[in-house]
């Protein structure tokens, strides 16, 4: 290959995922992945908009990589810059006219198109901001165009089943970015699961803006369930654990519920956002649930699997927001008990519904709730890594440490484990006893597991007030 593409990635893992098949569609055309953008033909950034101030934080690399570009063509060298993702979507055209050095900008549904956007924009060179734009929602499924090769992913894969989102949070752009949702069909999914099992994967993350909506089209002729394709993805040669990303309380039924306790390859960890512990809040961002509905979806889950450890996304100081409301999401927090979770402060997005709310918190009230809501999540984590000591449990090594002979992976509760070890054990599932549970990640040594030994699903599950309705 004789091309160089960098592609930086911003955001979730479904962004991860696009990367990668990016450069698969890539691959044939002569391009060859690189880990920095210096020298590169092609820079690609991927961006998220979930995040305060992703907007300024594009036109600051964009800044940098004006220089490297006019470096290029003092050089004889033509790079290529595209902004793709969610910011491409939501701002289009505005990124070629705010930032002229942008040669293509397209978003999350049109990258199958990106060779044809690469030649258009070569034909464009001598007209100076005449940048390519694609940000339509094709008719065509954008998967039937990509690529069955791909790179390896190592031995933790993602593999997107579902886009888009038809819940419509106040709060959020993904409906109008990523468009309404679409799962892909089973057999397609389970295809691609089979050629990343070849490649080495033991695990795979399927991933979906609402992966628990997915409702494709399975061999049978009838639509199936997130379980349902679950059950299907277990029974692979290979594929010893599967995960899944993003849920929502809305579309969790009773067979992906049950598939927890009746799958041995799902892992014992959810994601599963709630937002706001208050039902008013919650009714004011459109979740469609109360906090009682997430209560009890967590004891079934945990009836299905006792030792199921969760992690969920919190905003405080939405609009509107009241010291009462902030005091019943700290309530939901003492009583569900999560090992880990992501919390923000409220931050207003263009064109969604809150942010023309005129009820909106200071940054002072935002902080203060912040960092009073991360005390008691950081303590719940650091509590449930701790009672992980003595414990012994498969670990799937990764990559290597930061100091020779160290490996690290993650266990089954998704906490990353650091241990010495041969390089060998690289992409392989090891038992290692665990010795010590830090803040963030837990330390431990290879064993054989031994009968004194407590096994993996002995580990008790997180700090919590309150387990059963």
């Amino acid at each position: 290959m004789s091309k160089k593409l960098h592609v930086k990635t911003y955001g979730c893992q479904m962004n991860v995922y696009d990367s990668a098949r990016m450069a698969d569609v890539m691959a044939p055309h002569g391009y060859a992945s690189s880990d920095q953008a210096d020298g590169a033909d092609l820079v690609i950034l991927n961006t998220c908009h979930i995040r305060e101030k992703a907007t300024e934080k594009v036109y600051s690399e964009l800044g940098r990589l004006r220089v490297m570009k006019e470096e290029a063509a003092r050089e004889g060298r033509r790079m290529l810059i595209a902004v793709a993702g969610c910011v491409a979507q939501a701002e289009g055209e505005e990124i070629v006219r705010r930032a002229p050095v942008v040669d293509m900008v397209f978003g999350p549904q049109t990258y199958h198109r990106l060779p044809e956007l690469v030649t258009r924009a070569l034909g464009s060179e001598n007209r100076r901001g005449a940048g390519v734009v694609d940000t339509e929602f094709p008719a065509e499924d954008k998967f039937d165009h990509l690529p069955e090769e791909s790179a390896s992913q190592g031995p933790a894969a993602f593999l997107s089943v579902q886009e888009g989102c038809d819940k419509f949070c106040t709060f959020c752009v993904v409906p109008y970015t990523r468009g309404a949702e679409f799962s892909r069909p089973a057999a397609a999914v389970i295809e691609e699961a089979r050629r990343l099992a070849a490649a080495g994967a033991l695990e795979i993350t399927l991933l979906g803006q609402n992966v628990n909506a997915y409702h494709g089209a399975g061999p049978d002729g009838r639509d199936w369930g997130l379980g349902r394709l679950i059950r299907a993805l277990a029974e692979i040669d290979g594929i010893a654990r599967i995960r899944y990303t993003t849920s929502h309380p809305r579309d969790m039924d009773d067979d992906l519920i049950a598939a927890h306790g009746e799958v041995p390859a799902l892992m014992p960890y959810l994601h599963l956002p709630v937002q706001s512990g208050s039902d008013r809040i919650l009714d004011t961002m459109n979740r469609g649930h109360t906090a009682d509905d997430y209560r009890r979806i967590v004891d079934r889950l945990r009836a299905a699997r006792p030792d199921l450890a969760l992690s969920s996304d919190f905003i405080v100081g939405f609009p509107g927001e009241s010291d009462r409301d902030f005091a019943d999401t700290l309530r939901l927090v003492r009583e569900v008990g999560y090992a880990q979770a992501y919390s923000f402060k409220y931050s207003a997005r263009p064109g969604t519904p809150a942010a023309s709310v005129a009820d909106q918190l200071s940054e002072a009230q935002k902080s203060d709730r912040l960092e009073a809501l991360q005390q008691l999540l950081n303590a719940q984590q650091r509590a449930f890594n701790e009672a992980a000591a003595g414990s012994v449990q498969p670990v799937l090594f990764e990559r290597r440490g930061n100091r020779p002979g160290q490996l690290v992976g993650r266990g089954p509760w998704m906490q990353s484990v650091h241990a010495d070890a041969p390089e060998r054990l690289l992409g392989s599932l090891v038992d290692i006893a665990i010795d010590l549970g830090g803040a963030n990640s837990l330390s431990g040594r290879v064993v054989t597991v031994d009968a004194d030994l407590p096994s993996p699903s002995s580990l008790p599950p997180p700090p919590a007030e309150r387990v059963s309705a």
